[in-house]
């Protein structure tokens, strides 16, 4: 056995009276379509179901507003900004490091430059004085022969010391204004070798030439001049007859 429904009947106001809101009835079932209970979650944004349980999709987001053109802007300056100064300081520390090495280079050149002029003014003094210090031992050494003609026999003496013992056919030749100094003052030496004691002329005074068997020794002022103007670095030649 089916059972009916009631029906339900709008009854209309009464005369005179406004009209009810529509929202303010009372609304059957009957004329309710499709709905769900409200639940806090429908506020979170979650996708709202159906009265029949089938989930909706929910409104897609809203797309973010365009990015502002001056905060572009001064993100773009300061960006080049930034760039600028570090290709800046890279430069920078180029051109010391360049310029530090060019300075290095340039006193490094100037010390030698003024290194090797310093040794030059050396050997130009040293070579100065060496040619001084020859002129004063020539002036000395003239005024000795003046002076202490005797001195000769000395020299004749060292270089008979000089010649090796196994020398023979030993002959001292002496100027003749010194003969008599060399036979006096080196008569035991002159006795010993077997030497024999000739007077040149060819020989200037001052000086003896031994001759033997095996060699000559020259024991002339100049040629022992030569020799000790050589120690000292010097040429200067020993000139007969001149003053300094």
């Amino acid at each position: 056995m089916s059972t009916s429904k009631p029906k339900v009947k709008n009854v209309p106001p009464p005369d005179g009276a406004k009209p009810a809101s529509p929202y303010a009835r009372f609304i059957p079932r009957e004329e309710l379509g499709e709905f769900a209970s409200w639940s806090p979650g429908t506020l979170s944004g979650g996708a709202a179901q159906s009265a029949s349980g089938v989930q909706r999709p929910s409104a897609e987001p809203e797309a973010p507003p365009p990015p502002d053109p001056a905060q572009l802007l001064h993100a773009a300056r300061q960006a080049g900004y930034q760039d600028g100064y570090r290709d800046g300081m890279s430069a920078l520390d180029g051109f010391k490091q360049s310029y530090a090495a060019q300075i290095t280079a340039q006193v490094g050149a100037l010390t030698q430059s003024f290194s090797r002029q310093l040794d030059a003014l050396q050997q130009d003094m040293a070579r100065a004085l060496a040619v001084s210090a020859t002129h004063l031992a020539r002036q000395i050494v003239r005024s000795e022969l003046a002076t202490r003609p005797e001195l000769v026999s000395v020299v004749a003496q060292e270089a008979l010391d000089t010649l090796l013992m196994s020398a023979r056919q030993i002959t001292v030749r002496v100027h003749p204004d010194d003969h008599g100094f060399v036979a006096q003052g080196a008569a035991d030496v002159l006795a010993a070798r077997g030497a024999r004691l000739l007077s040149d002329a060819a020989i200037p005074r001052g000086g003896c030439q031994v001759d033997s068997d095996i060699g000559v020794i020259d024991a002339s002022i100049a040629e022992r001049w030569r020799r000790a103007a050589a120690s000292l670095g010097c040429e200067e030649p020993w000139i007969e007859g001149s003053r300094t």
